[in-house]
């Protein structure tokens, strides 16, 4: 799904839940060649990658009551980087699946994105290429379902034409 923080324009700054959500939903390949370098020293873990079950809750007609819809696989870890004092930023990664390796790499990301001096750089190298992953996605989605879409007017208005042939003989 394609929501607001997919694209923050240009006013907005990105705020950590913001780059949390697209770290979630990042491609791996994405994720491997934007932390390569930062990612040869092991972290120190706070909660090793562990994959459990989460309820995933609906709303009828996305605004009604909502129902537990059912269960979704959920991948969840904590790290804080090498080296780092106890004041330093901890990084935090819940992604959907049981890829250990996406909730690693989301967790370090979001460990360097809290520091105001790495920012700039993984919004070119890493945040921007996986908006666009999205967006690609998107379009292709779109795509897809229209080339499904039934226009029930003209299915109306053909099936009323072969009625007036009929009456006309």
């Amino acid at each position: 799904m394609f929501h607001a923080f997919d694209n923050p324009g240009p006013e907005r700054s990105l705020s950590r839940p913001g780059w949390m959500a697209l770290l979630a939903r990042a491609p791996l390949e994405v994720l491997e060649a934007a932390l390569g370098p930062h990612d040869q020293a092991a972290p120190r873990w706070l909660r090793t990658p562990e994959t459990g079950l989460m309820m995933v809750q609906g709303r009828a007609g996305g605004t009604g009551e909502r129902f537990n819809l059912g269960e979704v696989t959920v991948t969840r870890c904590a790290l804080r980087l090498p080296g780092a004092s106890q004041q330093a930023p901890v990084g935090v990664a819940y992604v959907m699946g049981r890829s250990h390796r996406h909730a690693q790499l989301a967790a370090l990301a979001d460990a360097l994105l809290q520091d105001p001096s790495q920012q700039p750089v993984l919004e070119a190298k890493l945040l921007q290429p996986v908006r666009e992953h999205l967006a690609h996605e998107q379009v292709q989605r779109q795509q897809r379902v229209q080339s499904t879409k039934v226009e029930f007017f003209t299915v109306a208005r053909e099936s009323g034409g072969a009625d007036d042939e009929e009456e006309g003989e």
